[in-house]
């Protein structure tokens, strides 16, 4: 369930090893209800392939601006650390070449539940399944069907695109500490050598205005703006920034990307988990599907994951702890010294993003199931 990057990776990989395959989304099309901005980091594009041509140019500067945007801390790494991808062509492609591995892609299809192998579907006959993977974004309902764990803790971001004339901008990513206005986040400006993208987004009981005022009266003077020459683009959506969910995986299913709680609690990046888990994922259903042994699920564990996130929950407490503009100035100056330029630059260019996971673990159980 969820043509999105995880859904359609995962179809991918377990179309190859010869299973059955159907993908499910609401959405009659992919360049529809989009609710990412596409910032693809540097270690996921090293280990991913993802389609030069879909990539905006590579982005090495990150200039971090207090409320008053005075005086911002620039960084400056020695690579490529960001890109900015077409999402819409980013989705197709992922959808070519799942049908190539020969899985089924419906659209325009609304899930309505699943129950005993049975999946039904709004206005279609409903389909028996052996297996249910639940990628259908943060607030998943296959997840509630499962009984299986759910994001509580979101923020909600909301973002303007539009075209920008070529060579009107030097590629930089500006990130704005303004509680005011992304209260537990950031506004960013970040473009891709076409397009622009303006965004906010913090914990949504503290956007008393609402996100889409927020963010309106932000990209009005946002640093590293430049006028839209064409039409504009609304994006927005939930964040989980809870963690990796606890409980992702039973016999009749698991859980994938958002619906996983698969993004980072500290930067809320949820591309690079997404196509990390989607390996491991496909590696634990067709090792259990093959062998039939439930023991093949426990590869897929949420509480390993989260353990290796403890110290960016702390980080994100901290993060959510800073609601002046008096804070967040004190926190950018504090970035500027040695210590906070290290810290930064570990948190935005560092290797860590997601964990590693490995999928052959998973296929280890299909050798040795009794392990």
């Amino acid at each position: 369930m969820g043509a999105g990057l995880a859904g359609l990776h995962t179809a991918r990989l377990l179309a190859r090893r010869e299973l059955n395959v159907m993908v499910v989304d609401r959405r009659r099309s992919l360049s529809t209800g989009i609710r990412t901005t596409g910032i693809f980091v540097r270690r996921t594009l090293d280990d991913f392939d993802v389609p030069d041509h879909l990539l905006g140019p590579g982005i090495r500067d990150v200039l971090l601006y207090p409320p008053s945007r005075r005086a911002p801390v620039r960084l400056t790494s020695d690579r490529d650390e960001y890109r900015v991808a077409d999402m819409a062509a980013v989705y197709e492609h992922a959808r070519r070449a799942a049908e190539s591995a020969g899985a089924r892609v419906l659209l325009g299809v609304r899930y309505v539940n699943a129950s005993r192998g049975l999946v039904r579907f709004e206005g279609a006959e409903p389909v028996t399944a052996r297996f249910i993977v639940g990628a259908d974004g943060a607030r998943s309902r296959v997840a509630r069907d499962l009984g299986l764990d759910v994001n509580r803790r979101f923020l909600v971001g909301a973002e303007i695109i539009h075209p920008i004339a070529p060579g009107t901008t030097t590629p930089a990513f500006h990130c704005v500490l303004d509680p005011r206005i992304a209260p537990g986040y950031l506004g960013w400006v970040i473009d891709d050598g076409r397009y622009a993208h303006v965004g906010v987004a913090g914990y949504p009981k503290a956007m008393r205005t609402g996100v889409r005022h927020l963010l309106d009266a932000f990209a009005a003077d946002a640093p590293g703006s430049t006028p839209p020459t064409g039409p504009v683009e609304r994006r927005g959506g939930p964040i989980p920034v809870g963690g990796v969910l606890r409980r992702l995986a039973c016999p009749d299913g698991l859980l994938l990307g958002d619906a996983a709680g698969a993004v980072s609690p500290l930067t809320a990046g949820g591309l690079d988990p997404c196509l990390r888990m989607s390996e491991l994922a496909a590696a634990v259903v067709n090792g259990y599907l093959r062998t039939g042994d439930p023991r093949v699920l426990s590869r897929y564990d949420g509480n390993a994951l989260r353990n290796r996130f403890r110290g960016r929950l702390l980080l994100r407490r901290a993060f959510a702890g800073i609601r002046s503009p008096a804070a967040a100035e004190a926190a950018v100056t504090a970035l500027r010294g040695r210590a906070g330029r290290a810290l930064a630059a570990r948190i935005l260019f560092g290797d860590g993003s997601f964990p590693e996971v490995n999928p052959r673990l998973a296929d280890l159980a299909i050798d040795h199931p009794h392990r």
